[in-house]
């Protein structure tokens, strides 16, 4: 019996969106920190988003190709495209009221540049460091927290991890009350010297 393989080779492209999807829940702190989050129902959506921004970057293919070959609408995909990673941090952070973006799709462009950058986190990232995705791990770690808080607290919750290379006790030094958790990774950001 003769087997029929499909005319174009999909595996590089498959295998770059996978490496993204993982990259991506990486990023928000792993399976095992989504495990917290019950009610997420957006991870297929993120494994449309991860195919989507890579047959995009990859492939360089349309948006009408993209709807076509998955099935999904265009104006998904464009959503997609047009996800703004920045807006998602914010949100996360409490800088804005809500992310105005496809929250996937933020995810897997973020996910991607790290991937394609070479900048992947480990396979189980720790909570004892943390690099450049630190706000969103943050976000995630202190979801459900009543600010104001004490900084103390922060660290104590968090269990004083490294930040791209400094502690996070060295960080918050001399802070005492926290108000939000945008003012958190203002302080965080400003004492990194970002």
């Amino acid at each position: 019996m003769e087997v029929i393989k499909p005319s174009r080779d999909f595996s590089r492209i498959d295998e770059l969106a996978e490496r993204v999807f993982l990259e991506a829940v990486r990023s928000i702190g792993g399976l095992r920190k989504l495990t917290e989050y019950r009610n997420l129902t957006w991870l297929p959506s993120l494994a449309e988003a991860a195919l989507v921004v890579v047959m995009r970057e990859e492939a360089g293919k349309s948006a009408r190709e993209i709807a076509r070959e998955l099935g999904i609408t265009e104006m998904t995909v464009r959503n997609i495209l047009e996800a703004k990673p920045e807006r998602l941090i914010k949100a996360l952070a409490g800088e804005v009221e809500k992310a105005d973006t496809h929250k996937a799709g933020a995810l897997a462009k973020m996910a991607y540049e790290r991937v394609k950058q070479g900048k992947e986190l480990p396979p189980t990232p720790p909570i004892e460091r943390m690099g450049p995705e630190w706000p969103i791990r943050i976000a995630m770690e202190l979801r459900g927290v009543d600010f104001p808080v004490e900084a103390s607290y922060i660290i104590e919750r968090l269990g004083d991890p490294e930040i791209m290379g400094k502690r996070l006790s060295q960080l918050l030094e001399g802070v005492g009350e926290v108000r939000s958790p945008s003012e958190l990774v203002k302080i965080i950001s400003e004492r990194l010297g970002h």
